[in-house]
């Protein structure tokens, strides 16, 4: 039974999506690993190459609503195909480019579908869910990006110091027209989901519920960034260890990660995913400052890198849903909008959690960094949780009725819980 129950989720139509999340991940996280190969060819300094990390999560806030706009209307298949010929282009042409001006601007489109993709297949995923299982088929897209950092840029990191960073790129390129190629092949052709334009759609901002879920975003997930922005002088400068195994601790971080984001999609369709996202970002406190504590010696440090990675992207799906089942009519933009605040928290987590070693706090500083804003997030979510329960006032009576029926109220209340 349960094996049938695990075939079940594995639908070619997810795993094209996990291909997808893959790509994603790498054209993403790639630059952190090859950026001194990047300042050496084009003899700039390290902080120069670092705006091509910048320029990305810029081309995602701009990409999220954008592309979200220009491609509602169409078929989820076609969009998603779209999307991955994309990143094959602009990852090519980056690949490409032979000075750093265009360099910047083809990062800044490669950004573009970043998140429409994640915005699309969070609803695809949702609507190929079985019953009682969105969570979890979520959870199988975000599993690309697990990949990724467990496989794809350790690979691709080590290709770049081989034969050069353009060439890491190019891999990408073809992996994104390997899994533009799947969607094609096993991707079933849903309709679109109702759309009644961007600026009707728009409308769902204007709902203080959205905010505050953009709100956990931004800042309960800057956590997460704030402690992995700096975890390699974490475990050199605190640990001892040698500058030759952040990789593999990076990978043991990956590992923790994919652990992590099978787990929360789980507790989001058995429990609700506020209920799920406010846990979880309440132990992110706890493990955070357990981090700042054993950093200092090896054995836990490596436990706590593998456990505080599950925690930070547990948080991932029961997020996603928790959105979702928030915009009513907007589930697309809405998600995408999610996606664009997760990159405002890598930016906030990274901006704030240097703050403290610039002031001479040590490596162990940006955790109690990390442990302030997932309490920020929890205690949104507590907000959230009190304005779900707030007085819903209807004038229809019939409507009045059938909301305050025993069943429809137990429905009513848990409808983005």
């Amino acid at each position: 039974m349960k094996q049938s129950s695990l075939l079940s989720t594995l639908k070619p139509g997810l795993l094209t999506l996990t291909l997808g999340g893959m790509v994603v991940g790498m054209t993403e996280f790639m630059m952190m690993g090859v950026l001194p190969d990047v300042a050496t060819s084009l003899d700039i300094s390290i902080p120069s190459a670092g705006h091509l990390i910048s320029i990305y999560a810029l081309g995602v806030v701009i990409g999220a609503p954008l592309m979200t706009a220009l491609t509602a209307k169409y078929r989820p298949r076609t969009v998603l195909l779209s999307l991955m010929g994309m990143f094959a282009l602009f990852n090519t042409l980056f690949a490409l480019a032979p000075g750093y001006e265009l360099l910047l601007v083809t990062r800044l489109f490669a950004g573009l579908p970043h998140g429409a993709f994640f915005g699309m297949g969070a609803v695809v995923a949702s609507r190929l869910a079985d019953p009682g299982r969105e969570a979890r088929s979520v959870s199988m897209m975000f599993a690309g990006l697990t990949i990724a950092n467990i496989a794809g840029v350790p690979l691709g990191t080590w290709m770049a110091h081989a034969i050069g960073w353009r060439y890491a790129f190019l891999a990408i390129a073809l992996i994104a027209l390997v899994a533009a190629l799947s969607i094609k092949k096993w991707m079933p052709n849903l309709t679109p989901s109702p759309y009644e334009g961007f600026s009707k759609s728009a409308k769902v901002f204007k709902q203080r519920d959205i905010w505050i879920i953009i709100g956990i975003s931004s800042i309960g997930t800057g956590g997460l960034f704030a402690w992995i922005s700096y975890i390699a002088p974490l475990m050199t400068e605190v640990g001892g260890f040698s500058s030759s195994s952040i990789s593999s601790i990076m990978i043991i971080a990956g590992l923790g990660m994919a652990a992590g984001n099978f787990i929360g999609g789980r507790l989001a369709d058995r429990f609700s995913p506020l209920k799920t996202t406010a846990s979880l970002l309440l132990t992110m406190i706890g493990s955070l400052l357990i981090v700042s504590v054993v950093s200092y010696y090896k054995v836990p440090a490596i436990g706590m890198t593998f456990i505080t990675g599950a925690i930070a992207f547990a948080v991932i799906a029961p997020m996603q849903m928790l959105m979702i089942r928030a915009a009513k009519g907007a589930e697309m933009l809405a998600s995408s909008a999610l996606q664009a605040s997760a990159n405002m928290g890598n930016a906030l987590g990274a901006w704030l959690g240097g703050m403290p070693i610039a002031a001479g706090y040590g490596y162990t500083s940006p955790e109690y960094v990390g442990a302030g804003l997932a309490l920020t997030g929890f205690v949104l979510c507590m907000v959230l949780a009190k304005q779900k329960k707030r007085p819903v006032v209807v004038p229809q009576p019939e409507i009045q009725q059938a909301i305050h029926s025993p069943l429809k109220e137990k429905s009513y209340e848990n409808s983005i819980s």
